[in-house]
């Protein structure tokens, strides 16, 4: 589990965004679009899910990509090649359901953009059209637009600034394609949780099948902890096990928003362990 490349795609405005390439052959083998991997810097660290960006079965290499927020991602953000992982699990979830949907919106946000890269690629050799919609901040923090746009047949970039693409939010632009042409058959989503919840509001009226990629907080990743519990259509589900993507239009995305926010205390106090 030794770290061969660590890169900065970006720093600004207090947000880092970095990307490693991990030696693990035997996950790297089996790893499928949507799938994720749990990983420990050291032995007294959090274990942290991060989505499997792409793999390299020949060469038994996986990439991940990460926004260096808390504690354990800024740790994460200090090793360099030739350092190692203390653990490394995986991979982990339900691959993402692939085939020739026809007409497909993909929609990614901030960090998320990386989670929706394999998918895209995946879909395109399908043979889907794609229509790509990704948002961020500011045009530093739109990574992986060009790898993204490889795959795309319509590509929509929007900032909240208005430095790149358009000004305003990708739901903006995703209302906008559904009013001229609602012919779609599927709508995948990745980003922060407000938005994925305001996607799935807008698609609802229009019956288009939308999933989300869900990011909670996990610990354990074997469904034993109950960490990562959320609620769809009415049952209780959990991220690790039966996700990370479930049905956008049955997820109760304001009991999930509550849970996401239960450990910022201890967050807080983590923190003050790097200054």
């Amino acid at each position: 589990m030794k770290i061969l490349k660590s890169l900065v795609l970006t720093d600004i405005q207090d947000t880092r965004i970095s990307e490693i390439e991990i030696e693990a052959g035997n996950i790297a083998v089996k790893a499928q679009p949507g799938q994720f991997v749990i990983l420990m810097v050291n032995e007294t660290g959090e274990r942290i899910p991060l989505t499997i960006v792409s793999s390299d079965p020949k060469r038994g290499l996986l990439t991940l990509i990460f926004q260096e927020i808390g504690y354990s991602t800024k740790l994460l953000g200090t090793l360099k090649p030739g350092d190692s992982l203390y653990s490394l699990t995986g991979p982990l979830g339900h691959p993402t359901l692939l085939k020739n949907y026809g007409n497909v919106i993909i929609v990614g946000g901030g960090v998320g953009i990386a989670e929706i890269l394999p998918v895209a690629k995946a879909l395109k050799d399908y043979g889907n059209k794609i229509y790509s919609i990704l948002g961020a901040r500011t045009k530093e923090l739109l990574i992986l637009k060009d790898k993204i746009k490889n795959y795309s047949d319509e590509l929509y970039l929007t900032t909240d600034d208005g430095s790149l693409g358009e000004k305003g939010f990708v739901s903006m632009v995703l209302e906008r394609i559904l009013k001229e042409n609602s012919d779609f058959q599927w709508i995948y989503c990745v980003g922060p949780v407000s938005m994925m919840r305001v996607v799935s509001q807008i698609t609802r009226p229009y019956q288009i099948k939308t999933t989300v990629c869900l990011n909670t907080i996990m610990l354990d990743g074997t469904g034993m902890c109950g960490s990562c519990r959320l609620t769809e259509a009415g049952k209780v589900k959990f991220c690790c096990v039966d996700g990370p993507e479930f049905d956008g239009h049955q997820v109760d995305f304001e009991e999930l928003i509550q849970r996401q926010g239960r450990f910022i205390s201890q967050e807080k106090q983590a923190m003050q362990k790097l200054q």
